[in-house]
């Protein structure tokens, strides 16, 4: 699937990147990957710690915004992932302008770029922010995911096809919530702020977010939607995972921060189809059916007004499950 291949990785210096390519590096052979992001020190970094693999590593410096830098980088690629993105919640919500410029015109650059440059097989990373999104970085990814999934529109003739992965935050990634409940475990603080006793999230790690794009790129067509199956924790149980004792301060949720979250809406149903591991959404589009409904990848369809929450999930995780999985599980 990747052998032989030029895969470009758009925010490629970040915490799913670095997981994809080692990975990649691993198992598959590719010809060469590309690490297209911003800021030079992090790809620096990251030379330092793939330096047995120079000769398939290069770092482009560059920003999705810049439509000719992403054209010249784009050259004999095969595979993009889209991973950069503004992705803080409060920096979206101060500067809406540099989120719109970065996640829905970066996307537009992107798909004008691949088009043009015939790259076969683009997916695009989003959130669960994206599913009936109450904040600007939210509204920006559903847009960014409308925009690519219509990408599949504009191909005409050529074997190029556009795909979305949805997961919510990755355990242990840089910024979520696990590294920042160990440094107050470790600072000794007595109380753990937590927003809400009934918040819950899905569980997913960086492998397993990588697996699922492996499987979007092994699978689609073009159009789909990936949901990965995860099992639900609760946010206070995630504390006392950490530390037993824990104490608590509720703080009240923040600003653009829901109580639970959503991969599937009741309205996605209608075109979600349940695999073993995964769902799979399909356009609500006229012309998709009509052209491509034979491209469906198997699968049962779920019964209409399914919807697929952190707060009703089937499968939970207690804080016993959660210090075993932390315990065994790589903080980057």
């Amino acid at each position: 699937m990747l052998n032989d291949k030029v895969i470009l990785i758009t925010g490629g210096t970040g915490s799913f990147g670095k997981k994809f390519v080692g990975r990649v590096l691993r198992n598959y052979n590719p010809k060469k990957i590309i690490i297209y992001s911003r800021d030079e020190y992090k790809q620096f970094l990251m030379q330092k710690e793939f330096k047995g693999y120079n000769d398939k590593l290069r770092f482009f410096i560059g920003d999705v915004r810049d439509k000719n830098r992403l054209y010249r980088a784009f050259e004999g690629v095969d595979i993009v992932i889209h991973a950069a993105a503004l992705k803080q919640i409060p920096a979206a919500e101060y500067n809406p302008l540099e989120a719109v410029k970065t996640n829905i015109y970066g996307a537009e650059n992107i798909i004008d770029a691949a088009i043009d440059k015939k790259v076969k097989k683009i997916v695009a990373l989003s959130t669960d922010k994206a599913v009936n999104p109450i904040n600007l970085y939210g509204a920006t990814k559903l847009v960014s995911d409308k925009l690519f999934i219509s990408g599949n529109a504009y191909v005409g003739s050529e074997d190029i096809s556009f795909s979305v992965v949805r997961y919510g935050n990755v355990a242990g990634s840089r910024g979520s919530i696990i590294p920042f409940f160990q440094s107050i475990a470790e600072e000794g603080n007595l109380k753990f702020p937590i927003t809400d006793f009934r918040m819950t999230r899905f569980w997913i790690t960086l492998d397993e977010a990588v697996d699922m794009v492996l499987k979007a790129l092994d699978v689609s067509n073009g159009g789909e939607i990936f949901v990965r199956k995860c099992p639900s924790f609760k946010i206070s149980d995630l504390a006392k995972s950490i530390k037993q004792d824990v104490e608590f301060d509720e703080i009240g949720i923040r600003p653009g921060e829901k109580i639970h979250e959503m991969m599937i809406t009741e309205e996605d149903s209608r075109n979600t189809y349940e695999h073993d591991d995964h769902f799979v959404i399909y356009p609500d589009l006229d012309w998709w059916w009509r052209f491509n409904s034979s491209k469906k990848t198997g699968g049962k369809k779920v019964k209409e007004g399914f919807r697929y929450s952190s707060g009703d999930n089937k499968e939970w995780l207690d804080s016993e499950d959660l210090r075993k999985l932390i315990d065994s599980m790589d903080i980057v």
